[in-house]
């Protein structure tokens, strides 16, 4: 297991765009942003930031008109835990978001971020969300003090926030998600990527839900934060030295540092030959293995606004899929709190 603290800081390229490093339990440092996507759409003013729901209108139910800025700010605020992991449930919250809305089938139309079902059995039980009651949990809070805001709009939201507030890129979001109210629409098992799995396994997954293979390689570059657990995914470590900073260091390290088969009683993954410290999974080697995956990989490696650039809108893609979003509803930005 990692140190808690690394005494240096992994050394990124010059051409690489991170925000400064956060190291594992450091501080309450703050990391700067990429504004690859500019905030033109958050010049519209701070009325884009409010929604309120057709049913509370319906209802006839006086409401306050929702401040998603304000709901931002306390996700943020909520970040920074030195008890956890590697200081910061960011990487739990970026995964929550993930895996809400990576269930989307296109040919079904089923599954997605919409609804929330994963507060629902059997969703909630399925191996690849193990962990997640975590992030869960950690966000009742900010539902209590905002009830207005859907489950479904939180955790999507969440995943924003902890992408920004970690030095990545500014990422559109809309509101607009409902929650269900039963797990009748719990996907089945099986949607999500497998890490023990090789690109054939990448490519079908990520076709059902409407993506090629560049929007792949960009979405798994999420993998610089947080670190894989023995209790949940089977596999153990971190794939950079900075889990906690969103940047381009998961396609460095992928393509610059010698990787072999870790001797342990565990499932097949990889270590860094260097110190055996950093692990990668086998499908996060099938992008370096594939021809296509690995050209991808490497203008990542080589230019991080690029990956920043199209990180945000496949990600930003991913969170929406499958969700009937009110008429005329638009993506809002919201503003880093270390803006």
């Amino acid at each position: 297991m990692f140190a808690r603290v690394l005494t240096t800081a992994a050394r990124l390229p010059a051409s690489a765009r991170v925000a400064p490093v956060r190291q594992f339990a450091s501080a309450s440092e703050k990391k700067g942003s990429s504004w690859t996507l500019p905030l033109l759409l958050g010049a519209a003013g701070a009325g884009a930031y409010y929604f309120q729901s057709d049913l509370q209108k319906a209802a006839g139910v006086p409401q306050k008109p929702l401040d998603y800025q304000e709901v931002y700010n306390a996700v943020a605020g909520l970040l920074d835990n030195d008890n956890y992991d590697d200081g910061s449930y960011g990487p739990v919250l970026v995964r929550l978001a993930w895996h809400a809305s990576g269930t989307y089938d296109k040919h079904s139309n089923t599954g997605g971020s919409n609804g929330a079902t994963m507060r629902f059995e059997p969703e909630a039980s399925h191996g690849a969300n193990a962990g997640l009651a975590v992030a869960r949990n950690i966000l009742e809070p900010i539902k209590k003090k905002f009830p207005q805001i859907s489950y479904a709009d939180l955790w999507t939201l969440a995943g924003v926030a902890a992408v920004q507030e970690m030095g990545g890129p500014i990422v559109p979001w809309r509101p607009g998600r409902t929650d269900a109210t039963s797990g009748a629409a719990c996907p089945p098992e099986g949607r999500l990527p497998d890490a023990s799995q090789g690109q054939k396994h990448s490519r079908e997954i990520f076709y059902k839900m409407g993506f090629n293979d560049q929007e792949i390689v960009a979405l798994v570059g999420a993998h610089a934060l947080g670190r894989c657990h023995t209790d949940r995914s089977g596999y153990d470590g971190p794939w950079t030295r900075a889990p906690t900073t969103f940047s381009n260091d998961y396609f460095t390290r992928l393509l610059e540092e010698k990787w072999v088969e870790k001797k342990w009683d565990g499932p097949k993954q990889f270590a860094d030959k260097a110190t055996g410290d950093l692990m990668m999974t086998p499908n996060d080697m099938s992008f370096y293995n594939d021809r296509t995956f690995y050209l991808q990989a490497y203008k990542y490696a080589k230019d991080g606004d690029l990956f920043f650039k199209d990180f945000s809108a496949a990600f930003a893609k991913l969170l929406e899929l499958g969700v009937p979003f009110p008429e005329g509803s638009k993506p809002i930005v919201l503003k880093p709190t270390n803006a």
